[in-house]
């Protein structure tokens, strides 16, 4: 008997998400009994705005949400899309130049393999969402990571990316508020950035899902605002889970130009059709209906923004830069390395992760996740309570 062909050496070689893997590792513990306070998961803590889901069970009494509709995306939410994307990042586009997905991972997904073909270097500044890599590697492209630290405030400069680019390199990832660091560029950095990318005939995949998350006063200036003539090289990945609390709705989108759109959109259509009508239908209500809900979250993520980098600035050897979007703090903390705490010394943050989980049961995102080893993520989207609590426990685990 012939031996079974081998499943795909691309696939084998994608790692887990390794933010739902310590979030799924800690509902397990807390399933289990245990009083384990998460900082893992990206998601907002609330629930979607009552008005949003009211549209939702109207589009269930509509017997056309029932029905194939274009794979792009229905007409009426690539129209709201398009004037949203005019509001927030300031540029005029054609609904046309939009593809409604199942997510913003989707949306990146398709982003890379629209504009990446094997061996292509894509810029990657670091620390990085860990999807990026994956999506990258799936396009059959080479991720090529641009590191920035504490020192940076964790951005990269235009400097660090022209060192890194080589005649090979053909897209440059874009985050701005960034995850995991919540760092959000200048106006002035986003134009340096864009124009160099501009220059070199470089793609920008500029990932503006917490474009509305932002604290301070400061403004997450779009690259195609900066420099309206990057446009024609970059696409906008978005979608409705981070303002609007519709994480498990799966509803994002990608913007570019209409040959590049033009190509995504003939991949979604064997990829997997159109998004759920009816959620779409939901992210219709969430981006023309009233943002008072959308701004109480956001207010109270400012609140809890200002909780955690307090506390955490208790804890000696940790340093902390103030977060000033998303709502991810992102601590450096390789003074803990190489320390005994609780009877166990980790040399890494994946050991410390395993240590802060079983000692102080609170689950945190180690930076080997997201680039270099020696930071940790914590997502302050969970109550204050919760938030203080976990707090204390780790003041008193490396007291």
């Amino acid at each position: 008997m012939t031996e079974r062909a081998p499943l795909s050496r691309k696939l084998s070689a994608i790692a887990e998400s390794a933010t739902l893997k310590v979030d799924a590792k800690a509902k397990a513990l807390k399933a289990a009994g245990r009083p384990v306070i998460s900082y893992a998961a990206g998601e907002p803590d609330f629930a979607t705005p009552d008005f949003i889901v009211d549209a939702a069970a109207q589009a269930l009494h509509d017997p056309a949400n029932f029905r194939y509709t274009p794979a792009a995306g229905l007409p009426v939410l690539r129209e709201a899309i398009a004037a949203k994307t005019h509001e927030d990042s300031g540029i005029e586009i054609d609904p046309s130049q939009v593809i409604v997905t199942n997510g913003g991972k989707q949306a990146v997904y398709q982003a890379f393999q629209t504009v990446v073909n094997p061996g292509d270097e894509v810029l990657l500044p670091a620390p990085y969402w860990t999807t990026y890599p994956e999506a990258i590697a799936l396009a059959d492209g080479v991720p090529v990571e641009v590191f920035a630290g504490a020192d940076q405030e964790y951005k990269v400069t235009v400097d660090q990316l022209e060192a890194a680019r080589t005649e090979k390199t053909t897209a440059l990832v874009f985050v701005s508020p960034s995850n995991p660091t919540g760092a959000v560029y200048t106006a002035d950095e986003v134009q340096a950035i864009a124009e160099w990318a501009l220059e070199h005939g470089i793609w920008i995949i500029s990932d503006e899902i917490y474009q509305n998350l932002v604290y301070q006063g400061v403004r997450a200036t779009s690259v195609v605002e900066a420099v309206p003539e990057a446009a024609a090289q970059t696409i906008l990945v978005n979608g409705v889970a981070k303002t609007y609390a519709m994480t498990g709705w799966r509803v994002g989108w990608m913007i570019g130009p209409k040959d590049a759109i033009k190509i995504a959109g003939n991949l979604q259509s064997h990829l997997c059709s159109n998004v759920n009508n009816v959620a779409q239908r939901a992210a219709l209500a969430a981006l023309t209906g009233p943002q008072s809900e959308a701004e109480k979250m956001r207010t109270a993520f400012d609140r809890r923004r200002g909780l955690i980098v307090d506390e955490l600035k208790k804890i000696d050897g940790v340093n902390v830069p103030t977060p000033l979007g998303a709502f991810y703090a992102y601590p450096d903390v390789t003074a803990l390395l190489g320390r005994e705490w609780a009877g166990i010394t980790p040399t890494n943050t994946l050991e410390l992760a395993d240590l802060i989980l079983e000692k102080a049961e609170v689950a945190v995102v180690p930076g080997e996740a997201f680039g270099p080893s020696g930071y940790l993520r914590l997502s302050y989207a969970l109550g204050e309570d919760e938030l203080l609590e976990g707090m204390r426990r780790l003041q008193e685990l490396f007291s």
